[in-house]
């Protein structure tokens, strides 16, 4: 059940935020084995000249970027489960957006079971009931 907030330096388009959440589903399943019936991902577009980078915007140093954060349950993936998805994602958005520029950051987020939840129910009574 986690949820991804996704900015690209992109011009936004259903053809790129369906590309994004093909790439982002699936390696969010692949890697930490997540079930994509109960991902969210929220794509916002950020202009690459509103998008710096050591003092300059993407625009002018020609480059793309991305960030993105995703939530997950903690101690339900291990350091080289993370790892490997950091790895994956920032070179899929490489092939995908071209010329990533090299600061551009995936936070996986561990959070804890009893503060995080969906449909009104934690993760910790999810797993208690189950």
């Amino acid at each position: 059940m986690p949820i991804l907030n996704v900015k690209v330096s992109a011009r936004r388009s259903s053809e790129m935020t369906r590309k994004i959440c093909t790439l982002l589903s699936e390696l969010t399943t692949r890697i930490l084995g997540k079930d994509p019936r109960v991902t969210s991902i929220a794509v916002d577009y950020v202009d690459p000249n509103d998008w710096l980078v050591g003092g300059k915007s993407l625009s002018e140093q020609g480059k793309s970027s991305v960030y993105f954060d995703i939530k997950i349950t903690d101690e339900t993936n291990t350091k080289a489960e993370k790892a490997a998805y950091i790895r994956e994602a920032f070179a899929a958005f490489a092939d995908l957006l071209g010329d990533l520029h090299e600061e551009s950051y995936i936070y996986v987020q561990d959070v804890r079971a009893t503060a995080y939840g969906y449909g009104g129910k934690t993760q910790e009574l999810r797993y208690h009931q189950r």
